[in-house]
């Protein structure tokens, strides 16, 4: 890494904080961690550094989830503090999803890159279509369902998160209003629910690359890089409060709308990716 240009070093923190300011606002206006924007630009990054093909994939998630933790902390602690999150939600979540991301994580450690993108591409395709076309026709019921399908739709919210590098908040915004809560209450407990997934996240991903070691780059824990968390998770938290601000500020429908541009986009880029 010492070897490369100071030309090219330059212009790649210049990305990846360019990177961060967008993760940030993504991660306050939507409660996601940015994950979508963070994992194809750390795929350039760890392309250049030689990072085997193989490990790459899995570097780009476990480094994901890292530099998302600080980021959804902060975005739930402002959510938080406007009263939109649904605290007994968060509670029933966090245990399954925790569940769900040792499973992903786990089995991270033998999947190809292409599942990865696989997932990705068919929930963020799915919820898309959801929220472009049919968010106020589709719903489940206007009551939230028992403990026991809480509980499972956490564990499939961790699961999934750990396998594309995400905190969650796409899937569990769908979940949240199809049950009849609004968008800023999904978006609040989604920011909330991704606290633990991210951290467990981040943790799983540094015990599932620890064999491969000697592969990865320098300053790396596992799938975790330490130079791309410095980097970038800094200007991400910083720039989620804006996004919080927006998430308040603009109507209901207007921010389904957004949210299902960004997560169509999202998925038609990973889905090029396997042409």
């Amino acid at each position: 890494m010492l070897g490369y240009p100071m030309s090219e070093i330059l212009l790649l923190v210049l990305w990846i904080a360019g990177a961060g300011l967008l993760v940030g606002i993504l991660a306050g206006l939507f409660g996601i961690g940015g994950g979508a924007v963070i994992v194809p630009v750390l795929y350039e990054v760890f392309r250049g550094l030689n990072v085997p093909e193989d490990l790459r994939m899995q570097m780009c998630i476990g480094t994901s989830l890292a530099i998302i933790v600080p980021t959804t902390v902060l975005s739930y602690k402002a959510h938080k503090q406007r009263g939109a999150a649904i605290p007994e939600v968060v509670r029933i979540w966090a245990l399954p999803a925790v569940l769900g991301v040792a499973i992903g994580a786990v089995t991270a450690s033998y999947a190809s890159a292409a599942v990865f993108k696989i997932v990705f591409v068919i929930f963020a395709g799915f919820i898309s279509a959801r929220m472009l076309f049919g968010a106020d026709r589709l719903q489940l019921g206007q009551e939230l369902p028992g403990r026991a399908l809480l509980s499972f739709y956490g564990l499939i919210l961790g699961l999934v998160s750990s396998l594309v590098g995400v905190s969650g908040g796409a899937i569990s915004n769908a979940v949240l209003t199809l049950y009849g809560r609004s968008m800023q209450q999904a978006v609040a407990t989604s920011a909330g629910v991704g606290v633990p997934i991210t951290i467990a996240g981040a943790i799983g991903y540094m015990l599932a690359g620890w064999p491969h070691q000697a592969q990865l780059p320098p300053l790396s824990i596992g799938f975790v890089s330490l130079i791309g968390l410095v980097l970038m998770a800094p200007v991400s938290s910083y720039t989620a409060q804006y996004g919080v601000r927006l998430a308040h500020w603009l109507p209901r429908r207007k921010l389904e709308i957004a949210f299902g541009k960004f997560l169509g986009l999202a998925s038609l880029r990973f889905l090029f990716s396997l042409i």
